[in-house]
């Protein structure tokens, strides 16, 4: 099998993975590994990460990736990486990993409300400059680890991302590019560069950053230690790469001013492309540095899609997973397959999971179902799953209207990717709740495609992601919305509103307990 081609490593929230594409965009060879991300217990809120254990996971990803290619290493031009956003990790002056988090670590809860104290201005004027308020943000964990881990801070060197782990891993080298580093919350997006004072205003150090490159540059090779622990070749070169959600919008050919689209995963993030100088004056929606360099990205996000999904499928779904083991069909298919004769607004029950985006004061409800019948035909579980992928679509329509209310623009399409996407069901109940034609790609695992984008862009073979989207983009399939659907959804969204607003007085009031809370709430 000659020819180039480009690997792409993916440390996600709930999986790490590599996947191989060739000169052509093709996807051509995947392994994956799921992982979680253990709490320690001593301490609340806390969801660390394992770099030994997930190495050894994306290592043996890498070698699976090129034995289901039946390639050699060498016919490898270049490797890239993406991961989840937020999650960091600390390292000494030799390289060492010292610490590192997940992304949806929540253990800086005092740090928040004493900053929120003590520097009341502070959350809004970094807003102002990096577009992220405390609620993901590094700034808060150092402050934690400054207090709690001092033997920890002291020996810090530096500060990176989780995609810049991967490369570290690879190359020896510590970096970190604007779409990730972008999430901590002490980066500029008009410079796009680390932001050093808003570290000192916070009484941390301001030596901790690493050089920042753009997505696409090549910042080292693969070195020797790197290639017997991966199957890689010495030498490989290795290119900065990203968030996942910028990357993975640049691999649906999100790249120009504008442009939409909604990933479905476990978090589902709904993004449009907007000027750099674009904020919001009510803190709700965050703006990230794109891949894309000149473009930033107002976001918003739903907590946990996917994995209610899969608790949904855990919980109630054991026929459907049997039958499953039995026959190679999806568990989930088999779900939608019953629940597609369910009528549109499913009954009128109201899934409580996520709320819309709320980035100054972001907390959710309780998990919940309202409005449940005892007539097991109305709310059994084929109606509850179809509530469920109802209830996504419509809170991501409710995000993006958001969205383009700030930005002062509506785009012609929203494109639809990622594991939620493979479903033409669930793309049609996106149409139909956001009122906008949909469009899902031929490769919906846009993600790595991103990464591999970057890897091309490295080694000369695409000037830049608009160049690679261009050429490697293809589309699977148009849903257009029904005004009749649309109508139901939106008379749906607004009993879901009041609904929420009702059973987040609950968390309010003690009564109940959130879903998740941003630190400091």
């Amino acid at each position: 099998m000659a020819g180039r081609f480009f690997l792409a490593v993916d440390a996600g929230t709930g999986s790490g993975r590599a996947v191989l594409f060739d000169a052509e965009g093709r996807q051509v060879a995947a392994a994956q590994h799921e992982w979680s991300h253990r709490a320690d217990p001593r301490v609340e809120g806390s969801m660390d990460f394992d770099v030994e254990g997930n190495w050894a996971l994306l290592s043996r990803a890498i070698r699976q990736t090129i034995a289901e290619a039946g390639i050699v290493a060498a016919d490898i031009s270049a490797v890239s990486a993406t991961s989840m956003r937020e999650a960091i990790v600390l390292y000494d002056a030799d390289g060492g990993e010292l610490w590192a988090c997940a992304n949806v670590d929540s253990r800086a809860t005092g740090e928040v409300r004493d900053l929120k104290r003590d520097h009341p201005a502070l959350e809004r004027s970094l807003y102002d400059r990096s577009g992220q308020t405390f609620a993901l943000g590094a700034l808060p964990r150092l402050l934690w680890l400054k207090r709690h881990r001092p033997d920890v801070y002291a020996r810090a060197a530096r500060v990176g991302m989780l995609s810049d782990w991967v490369l570290a891993r690879l190359s020896g080298v510590i970096a970190s590019d604007p779409s990730n580093a972008g999430t901590t919350g002490l980066f500029d997006l008009s410079r796009r560069d680390w932001l050093p004072e808003a570290a000192r205003k916070a009484g941390l150090r301001d030596d901790l950053f690493p050089p920042c490159v753009e997505p696409g540059t090549i910042i080292g090779a693969v070195t020797r230690r790197a290639a017997e622990a991966t199957g890689l070749a010495e030498g490989t070169r290795v290119v900065m790469g990203g968030g996942d959600c910028q990357i993975g919008t640049a691999g649906l050919g999100v790249v120009r001013r504008g442009d939409c689209a909604v990933l479905g995963g476990t978090f589902w993030q709904q993004v449009v492309n907007v000027a750099p100088d674009l904020r919001d004056p009510s803190m709700d929606l965050r703006i990230n540095p794109h891949v894309v360099t000149g473009l930033n990205q107002a976001e918003a996000i739903s907590f946990f899609v996917g994995l209610v999904m899969r608790w949904f499928r855990d919980a109630f779904g054991a026929e459907e997973v049997a039958e499953a083991a039995l026959t190679g069909a999806d568990a989930y298919a088999l779900l939608e397959r019953r629940s597609e004769s369910v009528p549109p607004g499913a009954y009128g029950i109201i899934p409580i999971f996520s709320d819309v985006m709320r980035y100054g004061r972001w907390y959710h409800a309780a998990p919940s179902l309202l409005n449940l019948s005892i007539d097991p035909a109305r709310a059994g579980k084929a109606a509850i799953f179809r509530a469920l992928q109802e209830n996504a679509a419509i809170v991501a329509a409710r995000n993006l209207s958001a969205v383009f209310d700030l930005a002062g623009t509506r785009p012609d399409r929203v494109i639809f990717a990622a594991g939620a996407a493979k479903s033409a069901h669930w793309s049609q109940i996106l149409a139909d709740a956001t009122g906008l034609p949909v469009v899902t790609p031929v490769v919906k695992e846009a993600t790595a495609l991103g990464a591999a984008a970057a890897a091309s862009i490295g080694t000369g073979a695409h000037r830049d992601f608009v160049e690679a989207a261009d050429h490697w983009v293809r589309w699977d399939r148009r849903f257009d919305p029904d005004p009749a659907r649309n109508e139901i959804y939106a008379r749906a969204g607004e009993r879901w509103a009041a609904a929420y607003a009702a059973q987040r007085r609950l968390v309010d009031d003690g009564v109940t307990t959130a879903l998740w809370k941003a630190p400091g709430l």
